[in-house]
């Protein structure tokens, strides 16, 4: 399932939001389908300018987002450049200066301690202005808080906020996000997508795996 790559603005005459699989261009950040990003301070064609932040091609660690996802205005994604060293004596970060300090280019990623990408699932919300932090895996389905500083991992269709981000509560029981997680819906077609919208409306999982069944017809088609 793709969209149009020319497709920045998914609705007429909003400049405020856009579909951010349009507008990135950086080989290490990967957006999802559909993936969306208001902003009503800045330009939000200049995405990776203003809200991917430390994230230098030196490290060539990655931002990954899922399908789906809905980013509010002035969200930040804090990369490993702005973590300096807790290994050092200090946290002054001498080796980004080796020009001073006549030290070895080479050791430049040692001023700081690499935490890796930042893995965003499928169909998560992170709400006004949350600060997620480099290393950091959201599950699919999450709600990010209003700014809510994410330090740790989020697990699926939990909703989490504050500073440091603490779980708030889940959104539904176990089954229900054991079923979700395995509809994965979000990796249909998008024709099967629109028509399974009215299933996904109702808040009710075995109506969406009821929607998503094959016919009777189709089952004894293929001997199923």
């Amino acid at each position: 399932m793709a969209i149009p790559a020319e497709k920045i603005y998914p609705r007429t005459g909003d400049t405020q939001t856009v579909y951010l699989q349009a507008v990135v261009k950086n080989p290490n950040v990967s957006i999802g389908a559909y993936t969306m990003y208001n902003d009503f301070v800045h330009d939000p064609v200049d995405f990776e300018t203003n809200n991917v932040l430390y994230h230098y091609p030196i490290n060539k660690d990655r931002l990954i987002v899922g399908k789906f996802c809905s980013i509010a205005c002035g969200a930040k994604f804090i990369f490993t450049s702005a973590n300096h060293t807790l290994k050092s004596l200090s946290t002054y970060p001498f080796p980004l200066f080796f020009e001073e300090w006549e030290s070895p280019v080479s050791e430049i990623t040692t001023a700081w301690d690499n935490k890796g990408d930042i893995v965003i699932g499928n169909d998560v919300w992170i709400g006004y202005e949350a600060v997620i932090m480099s290393g950091v895996h959201i599950g699919d389905g999450a709600i990010i808080g209003t700014r809510a500083v994410v330090t740790k991992d989020v697990a699926p269709y939990t909703i989490v906020g504050g500073v440091p981000a603490k779980t708030i509560r889940k959104r539904f029981d176990q089954e229900t996000i054991t079923k979700l997680e395995s509809l994965r819906w979000w990796d249909l077609p998008r024709d099967q997508i629109k028509r399974l919208i009215p299933a996904i409306r109702t808040g009710n999982v075995n109506a969406l795996a009821e929607a998503m069944s094959p016919p009777p017809d189709a089952m004894q088609k293929y001997h199923i």
